[in-house]
């Protein structure tokens, strides 16, 4: 490969890193190589790089002279399929065995499509550690199946198919049944989208972080890669604690990330941090001297914000209610309107009262309130009926008709009355006190000329006299009434009908229930409607108007807001619907993942190149010439063909400085005649090859020497002889003489 080639190659895999770089994804057929270095405590003593097989370096790190020790540290690049060299270098010479200093010892990871492809199994691997890697293609990531309209229930954020498996549409509300807005149709929470969260940062000693940050980012994609967006970064600069207050994103990742400086090496076990909604932690972390913090480890946390559903408050609700509570939304029959005392052994209590707002004061006390009474109670405050005992006072003047010989208070004297004194008797008096003969006897009956029975022989009322009731004294009348005496003109003529309101053939003006009622049947009345009811005899608002369309869940076309098929179903057709692939179908209506795209490349089965993969001939196709001594070229090659022709000592035995010189000479533009022998016998020579270090060359030349690395070991002008001072391996030597460059491999051995 001469030059120009090899700058070429180089500047390629620079155009293929700054690509992958600056648009987070690798060119096509190149593939993302990280490389992760966790460093021992001596950072600032490693360094490392990847290398082609021409010394031109890829990708490079170190020494890490400002990180804080055993800090990780991450590179990536996007390479072809091929091989590199990767060179771990280390100036004190203990390699990243930090343990032997009293440290931890140090890794090397190089991963590509999620597998580790090397990594560092000797920690003390002195000054220098090489290795060839091998790169490949990802192949990629297998189709989840799965529904992937997010309107279902069965929506599958990491589907990448869609195979018809959606089935329940989403309908939102409160799926809690024992929320005050609880909906019984409901099958998915209304999730509020965003909320304040706080970051609270924790310190034991009460000194602050001291140089330890938190940084803190959230993704805006729930599927990887996430995209995580910075949000900000945070430290405690004195105290126990500190908090932030952040609105976050519900649903989406948020990654914290504590990093820590050579200052807070020592103090960052006495961090901690937790990052929380009102009732919900996304991360917590303690910390601390027994769990401490994983300094650069990102923790991911999953915000929550709740959804819509109200708890339910119990109260009363009624505003009319002196106890009204208008902060609850659940009566619990606490209400009350009329509050006193409630407890009947108080003089304050009242039937009437509902609900006891501690008014009770005085206790009742029952006796005799009458103070003149004989057992007298200054203290009762309710009377008790018929519980007082009166003085004994009587007449005391033995000549009066009342005269009372027990009596003990001189009480008003009665003299002899005369009179009728038979209480039986119709002119009993009772002023009387004694009876005079002249008594005349009751004669009963009704002595009130105004009432319907009046007797006028009656000298005493019986109490018998019935007054005129006036009313219906006909006993076919609906009022027919039998306390009447007297008709009135009142009478109603019955009227027979259906006479319960709520029947659906009430009659407003039947008086006489004949058994004929009707009870309502509330449904859809149109006979047009899809919900149309034949039984139902008063509609109640519920008809649905018929919507014709295709109801076959399994066709293609299927309508789920049509309740009448037309016959319009179309069933699904799988195909290729991108009308850019290969194997495009237009008669498709589902795609189904079976899309070719074109994929130019050599379609030669015999070609060294052949892609199986391709699909489309790019005319790139090139072949093996089968020489013996392998394929220094491939064919079409017109100046290769060319020297393989003149010179089968080329093509069947080995292809020497002298082939190169032909083939040189070839693309210089010229093409012969040739004579092969005398351009071999000038060609010059390199002796002894192996060698124990001496190297002898027919001529003058110019020469340098390098390691199989592609580093320069030494440079030597003008000479016909080179003592080399190198271990023993394989070396490549370039030698200029004239105008010709001649590579030739030297073998060293001890």
């Amino acid at each position: 490969m001469n030059k120009f080639t090899r700058f070429l190659y180089a500047l390629i895999m620079i155009v293929v890193f700054f690509i992958g770089t600056a648009f987070g994804q690798c060119p096509p057929n190149t593939w993302s190589l990280n490389v992760t270095v966790n460093p021992d405590q001596y950072p600032e003593e490693t360094s490392w790089y990847i290398m082609t097989f021409f010394g031109d370096t890829l990708l490079e790190g170190g020494p890490y002279s400002n990180i804080v020790d055993y800090e990780p540290q991450y590179a990536s690049i996007c390479l072809p399929v091929d091989s590199f060299y990767f060179v771990l270098n280390d100036t004190y010479g203990d390699g990243v065995a930090g343990s032997l200093w009293g440290g931890n010892d140090g890794s090397v990871y190089i991963e590509q499509c999620g597998d580790t492809i090397w990594q560092l199994d000797t920690a003390d691997f002195g000054n220098q550690i090489w290795d060839v890697i091998y790169t490949s293609g990802c192949p990629p990531p297998p189709p989840v199946f799965g529904c992937m309209d997010s309107s279902f229930v069965e929506f599958d954020l990491a589907a990448t198919v869609d195979t018809g498996m959606c089935f329940t549409p989403k309908v939102y509300g409160c799926t809690d049944s024992l929320a005050y807005n609880y909906i019984d149709s409901a099958n998915t929470d209304i999730a509020i989208d965003s909320c304040l969260h706080e970051l609270e940062l924790t310190d034991l000693a009460g000194n602050g972080w001291a140089g330890s940050t938190l940084k803190l980012s959230q993704a805006t994609s729930m599927i990887p890669p996430f995209n995580y967006q910075d949000i900000g970064t945070y430290t405690l600069v004195d105290g126990f604690d500190t908090t932030f207050f952040i609105n976050l994103a519900a649903g989406y990742p948020v990654r914290a990330v504590f990093e820590i400086t050579q200052q807070s090496d020592f103090t960052a076990v006495q961090c901690g941090y937790s990052l929380y909604s009102e009732d919900y932690y996304a991360i917590d972390i303690e910390g601390g001297f027994v769990n401490p913090i994983p300094p650069f480890f990102p923790v991911i946390g999953q915000p929550y914000c709740g959804n819509t559903c109200v708890e339910k408050t119990y109260g009363c609700i009624d505003s009319l209610a002196v106890n009204y509570n208008d902060t609850v939304n659940t009566d619990d029959g606490s209400c009350y309107y009329n509050p006193g005392c409630t407890n009947p052994i108080y003089l304050e209590y009242d039937a009437s009262y509902d609900y006891d707002n501690g008014s009770c004061a005085t206790l009742v006390v029952l006796g005799c309130m009458d103070s003149t009474a004989y057992n007298y109670d200054p203290l009762a405050n309710v009377e008790l009926s018929g519980s007082c005992i009166p003085y004994v006072y009587g007449c005391m003047d033995p000549i009066m008709f009342n005269y009372d010989p027990l009596a003990t208070a001189s009480d008003t004297c009665i003299p002899y009355i005369y009179g009728c004194t038979d209480a039986s008797m119709f002119n009993y008096n009772i002023n009387a006190n004694t009876d005079n003969g002249s008594c005349i006897p009751f004669v009963y009956g009704c002595t009130d000329d105004t009432m319907f029975n009046y007797n006028p022989l009656a000298n005493t009322d019986n109490g018998s006299c019935t007054p005129f009731v006036y009313g219906c004294t006909d006993q076919d009348a609906i009022n027919y009434s039998q306390l009447a005496n007297a008709d009135d003109g009142s009478c109603i003529d019955v009227v027979l009908g259906c006479t319960d309101s709520t029947a659906f053939n009430y009659s407003i003006l039947a008086n006489t229930d004949d058994g004929s009622c009707i009870p309502v049947v509330w449904g859809c009345t149109d006979g047009a409607a899809f919900n149309f009811n034949v039984l139902a005899n008063t509609d109640d608002g519920s008809c649905i108007p018929v919507v014709f369309g295709c109801i076959d869940p399994t066709m293609w076309n299927y309508c789920d807001t049509c309740n009448t098929d037309n016959g319009n179903c179309i069933p699904y057709y799988y195909g290729c619907t991108d009308s850019t692939a290969i194997n495009y179908d237009d008669n498709a209506n589902t795609n189904n993942g079976s899309c070719i795209y074109p994929l130019p490349g050599c379609t030669d089965p015999s070609a060294v190149n052949y892609n199986s993969s391709a699909n489309v001939e790019d005319s790139t196709c090139y072949f093996s010439a089968g020489c013996n001594v392998g394929d220094i070229y491939y064919i079409p090659n017109e100046c290769f063909e060319w020297v393989i022709d003149i010179d089968q000592y080329c093509c069947d035995n080995t292809w020497d400085a002298t082939c190169d010189n032909l083939y040189q000479y070839c693309l210089d533009g010229w093409s012969g005649p040739t004579d092969v022998q005398n351009i071999r016998s000038s060609v010059l020579s390199v002796y002894p090859n192996p060698t124990k270090g001496n190297i002898y060359f027919t001529k003058n030349v110019d020469v340098t020497f390098y390691n199989m690395l592609g580093k320069k070991i030494s440079e030597h002008k003008s000479v016909n002889f080179v003592s080399l001072q190198i271990g023993p391996g394989i070396y490549n030597a370039i030698v200029k003489h004239d105008q010709l460059y001649i590579s030739i491999k030297v073998i060293v051995n001890d």
